[in-house]
This record gives C-alpha cells, sequence and structure tokens, in this order.
C-alpha cells in the first residue's frame, strides 16, 4: 500500500492571539510528528483567529503574524499548511501557508471571496487568480481555501481535472447555522465524487464574537465513503491514511453534461518538488478507519453551539463569571442552563428581582432551577428603588395615567442593579431576550437589553421552549422545572399581564418572522402563504420600527441563515414602508 498518512488539526484559536495561536499550531505539529503524519493541516487563518476584521488595516498586526509563520516554518520537521496572511506588493491575500525542509516553500492565495451575510473579505483582500497544486514525488495535493470549494467549475475541479490532484485539501472557518453540517458533508461528497480525489477539509472551531464554528471536519473519498470525521462544537485531531494507489485505481471522474460549458479557473500554478520528509516505515500500520458520526438533532445542535459562544465569548474577553436576572420566565431558566452548562455553575451568579407584579410562582420557579443547577441565588427586591423612582417622577408626571412608563422603569432598574454588580465584581451581565422578542422590539432598552452578550438573540421563542425540553431529556428530569415551561409568559410589569395582551401567539409570531426577517418576503408573499393580513402588517411594522434598539443591543451567538447584527444590516434612518 502506498499510504499518505494527514492530520488534520481542528484548533480553536482567538482573533489577535499571535502567541496563543502559536503554540496551538506547535502543539498539533507535534502531535503530528508523534503520530508519524506525512501533512499536517490547520483551519482558515488559524495563525491570526477568524475573521481579524479590520486589525488587517493594522500594518504592525500584518507584520508580526508573518514573523510568527516564520518562526512556525524554522522550527517545524513536517509539511504543514497553516491559514495566514500573506502581504505583498498588491495587497493582503488570505492565503495558506506551505511550510516544509524549515521555509516557506509556497502561498496560495484565496481565489473566491466571499462578501455576503457575515463576510467581508473584498474589504480587506485581494483575490489570487491560480489555483495551486502541489507534487510530493508524484502524490499531488490540490490547494483551496473556504469558498474556493464551495464554488462549482472552480478552483477544485482544476486542481484535481487539469492538475491531477490525488487530494483535496481545504483550509476553513465556516460558521454555523442550523444544519449547516449536513450541508457541508453533500457538498464535500459531491466534490469528491466529481472530481474523483479525495477531499480533506478542515474547518474551525470556537467562538468569535457573534460567530460559532462548529469543526466537523471530514475527509471524504470519491465513492462517498466518510473515511474520517472531527468531532461537532470542540476541538479535535483527526489522523487519516490515505491509499492512494488505490484511489488512483478507483478514479473515473464524472463530467455532469449541463457543467460541461463552465470554463475552470486557470492558469494552474504548479509547486513541483516539495519536500516531503517521510518518518513511517515502510511497513506501518496503518490508522484505523474512524466511524462516521451519526448527526446530532437540531436542538443538541444549537444547545452546544450557544454554549461554545458563551463560553469563548466569556474566556476569550477576560472573564470569569457571568450574572443574569433570572425572573421565572423561560428565557432567563434557558439562560441560566446555558451558562451553567458553558462555564460550571460556580461561575454564574443569578438574581431575582421581585416587583409588587412578581408572582409567588415565579420567585419560587427561579429558586427551584437555581437549586438543580447548583447555582448561587439571591433575592433583590426592586420595589423600594420603584416606589422611590415614582415618587421623584410625581411632581412632572402629575396625574398622567400609568402606562408602558412605568413598566419599563422596573426593566430599567434591574438592569442598572445588574451593571452595578457588574461593575463592583466584575461579572458579564448576560441578557436573556429571544429573537422573537428582538425582531419586534418587546424589550426595554436600557433596562432588559443591558449586557455584554444576548446568548438569545438568533433564537425564536418557540425554539426557546424546544431547547429546555431538550435539557431536560439529557437531565433525565426537569432540571428546569416543568411550571417555567407551562406558564403562560409575561414580563409581570403590570396586574395580570402576559405577552400575548400585546404580541400575537408566538406560533403565528415566529412564523411571520421567518418569512419577513430571515427569508426577506414581502407582506404580498406572506398573506399569499395564508397569513392574516392585519396582523401580518403589524408585525413588520414592528420590525422596521425597532431597528434603533437592535442596534444598541448586545452582540448574539448566530445560529440561523440570517441572524441580527453583521449578518443583517438596515438602516435605522428608513422610511421605506410596503
Amino acid at each position: 500500500m502506498n499510504l499518505f498518512r494527514i492530520a488534520l488539526a481542528q484548533i480553536n484559536t482567538t482573533v489577535g492571539d499571535l502567541n496563543g495561536n502559536r503554540r496551538k499550531i506547535i502543539d498539533a505539529i507535534q502531535k503530528a510528528l508523534d503520530q508519524q503524519c506525512d501533512l499536517v493541516a490547520f483551519p482558515e487563518l488559524a495563525a491570526t483567529g477568524y475573521p481579524p476584521e479590520d486589525l488587517l488595516l493594522r500594518r504592525q498586526f500584518v507584520a508580526d503574524q508573518l514573523r510568527m509563520i516564520d518562526e512556525i516554518a524554522r522550527a517545524q520537521k513536517i509539511l504543514c499548511v497553516i491559514g495566514h496572511v500573506d502581504a505583498t506588493d498588491r495587497g493582503l491575500y488570505n492565503s495558506a501557508a506551505v511550510l516544509a525542509d524549515g521555509c516557506l516553500v509556497a502561498a496560495y492565495h484565496k481565489i473566491n471571496l466571499p462578501n455576503y451575510s457575515v463576510f467581508d473579505e473584498e474589504r480587506y483582500f485581494q483575490a489570487g487568480d491560480r489555483p495551486m497544486v502541489l507534487d510530493l514525488n508524484g502524490l499531488r495535493i490540490g490547494l483551496s481555501i473556504c469558498e474556493d470549494i464551495w464554488v462549482k467549475n472552480s478552483v477544485t475541479e482544476t486542481e484535481a481535472l487539469i492538475g491531477g490532484a490525488d487530494i483535496l485539501l481545504n483550509l476553513s472557518a465556516s460558521p454555523y447555522y442550523m444544519n449547516k453540517g449536513r450541508e457541508r458533508k453533500e457538498l464535500l461528497t459531491a466534490r469528491a465524487s466529481f472530481t474523483g480525489a479525495v477531499v480533506a477539509y478542515v474547518n474551525l472551531i470556537g467562538g468569535q464574537d457573534e460567530l460559532v464554528f462548529d469543526g466537523h471536519s471530514l475527509i471524504v473519498h470519491p465513492d462517498g465513503t466518510i473515511l474520517a470525521e472531527g468531532a461537532e462544537f470542540e476541538e479535535d485531531f483527526i489522523v487519516c491514511d490515505i491509499d492512494i494507489n488505490a484511489l488512483r485505481a478507483h478514479r473515473h471522474p464524472q463530467h455532469p453534461e449541463e457543467n460541461l460549458d463552465t470554463p475552470f479557473v486557470s492558469p494552474l500554478k504548479h509547486i513541483d518538488n516539495v519536500p516531503l520528509h517521510r518518518r513511517i516505515a515502510a511497513k506501518k500500520q496503518p490508522v484505523p478507519p474512524s466511524a462516521s458520526r451519526p448527526e446530532s438533532e437540531l436542538e443538541a445542535q444549537v444547545y452546544l453551539a450557544l454554549c461554545l459562544g458563551i463560553r469563548d465569548y466569556v474566556r476569550k474577553n477576560g472573564f470569569e463569571k457571568v450574572t443574569l436576572g433570572l425572573s421565572g420566565g423561560v428565557d432567563s431558566a434557558l439562560v441560566a442552563a446555558l451558562a451553567a452548562d458553558a462555564l460550571g455553575s460556580k461561575n454564574v451568579r443569578l438574581f431575582g428581582m421581585p416587583s409588587r407584579y412578581s408572582s409567588h410562582g415565579s420567585i419560587s420557579d427561579a429558586e427551584q432551577l437555581a437549586k438543580n443547577f447548583s447555582i448561587e441565588f439571591h433575592i433583590l427586591p426592586i420595589q423600594p428603588i420603584f416606589d422611590v423612582t415614582l415618587a421623584q417622577l410625581q411632581p412632572f408626571f402629575d396625574d398622567l395615567p400609568n402606562d408602558v412608563t412605568e413598566e419599563n422603569l422596573q426593566a430599567r432598574i434591574r438592569g442598572n442593579l445588574l451593571m452595578a454588580l457588574s461593575n463592583k465584581f466584575g461579572w458579564l451581565v448576560l441578557a436573556t431576550g429571544n429573537k422573537s422578542e428582538v425582531s419586534v422590539g418587546y424589550s426595554t432598552i436600557y433596562g432588559d437589553m443591558v449586557g455584554g452578550l444576548l446568548p438569545l438573540k438568533d433564537v425564536f421563542k418557540n425554539l426557546v421552549y424546544r431547547l429546555c425540553q431538550y435539557r431536560n431529556r439529557l437531565a433525565g428530569f426537569d432540571i428546569i422545572p416543568e411550571a417555567i415551561l407551562t406558564k403562560p409568559p409575561s414580563a409581570e410589569l403590570r396586574p395580570d399581564q402576559t405577552d400575548q395582551d400585546t404580541l400575537p401567539p408566538y406560533d403565528l409570531l415566529d412564523a411571520i418572522l421567518e418569512l419577513y426577517v430571515e427569508n426577506e418576503m414581502s407582506l404580498a408573499e406572506i398573506v399569499d402563504r395564508g397569513f392574516d393580513e392585519q396582523i401580518a402588517r403589524q408585525v413588520a411594522r414592528w420590525v422596521d420600527l425597532n431597528e434603533y434598539k437592535r442596534r444598541q443591543a448586545a452582540p448574539g451567538i448566530k445560529i440561523s441563515p440570517r441572524a441580527f447584527g453583521k449578518d443583517r444590516r438596515m438602516p435605522i434612518t428608513n422610511r421605506y414602508r410596503p
């Protein structure tokens, strides 16, 4: 057998932490050496972390990163491919550095730069124009970076069908959204089948501001077999032996008729005689094939994504502990559960802040949840502060009737207290709103919106319930008390209040929001789907009028294809009304 042993280092990098990223890369190189690998590959922009955004406008940052790559090259004793930023007279490139023999022997420049959704690569990078194939004593490896493999009849096809690549190596930083893993697996399987090459795909892991990268690296044979598969939402080191002779005997690339008139990228750049220090004995023992991992249920994926996003946002920004207001409602219950699972119960502080409108059941439900998760819980009543504030304002309010002003005062008192605790003890405040509320502005700016992170910003209300039910199944009992899941949702800011006094039922609201916000459908299209025109128009109006609130909200974790934040950029000053 002519076995080629490849390692994919699925590491969790931090943007700007050049020293920390360097240590992770060096550690993975050593692990590859210990396991007698021929090549080790790292994710897209592993050197800088992804996305580095306007750090790339700082010349010193780019220079420091290039020195880091040079240091790694001098120290390594194995063929490495590392995502980094290359700088030439033409500008910056999103690049794959090929390190061998103590130096940088080649740098592939990403050709297809994404400039949609959360991606803004054309702001920083020049586009490459030459696919690249490395020749390792007859074994050929085609390089690509993330978007390159998503664009049909482009880089990977050129490298395999014209350049003769046996292996297509893709360095990626592909953010998670629901069912993204299935989408990637289908794509990579199709690319492998069409080109007749093995596809080796190494993806980033970890949270970065609003984004979560889920890993799930893959090595796919052209016959559709998954040769190796990385873990989801955790670091992993994937090692796989590829039988090159068997691969070449199998290769019968197909050319679907509909693709024949689409030109491939050219010209192709060959890097010949790339040094390959094979440290494997001729009669080596092959690495056992890894079993394909069953696809996680949707709620499990989202729950793990939110935990990873919280953990990395808190830790990478230098915090140890978090705090939040625990109302006895479902949203704060889920955020408390996520925080405890992400950071450990000892690093979470919960505060119940009842007013005269808070029900006894809400307080007892909050206490029970805190007890179930072993989280420290304190009662901090707001009624005295609320009374004093109303007395102070009475001369100005005079005999005007109570309205949303008094309701918002309570939320702002709670937000003020949480921020005071944050300032005093260095705890990061987690806001507890969900995507349904954020969409229509059903929240109080400078009140329940305060915080450093809004974990459920991209989670609709109905999914909040499903995630709570998933966590209870995981625990084997109602660790989130059943009463929290069955009571009518309420802000408890006035007597007998429920959310449905103001909003449509959440099943209806979420269905309209998914069409209007995530799918960008017009009102006419929504009504054509059977929704009441008056309700749909009111929901759309709420969404449009509350952009100013969303712009001032804390960042949230993206788990859908269309999230608020960098993913959806609407003007605040906007008179367009369909």
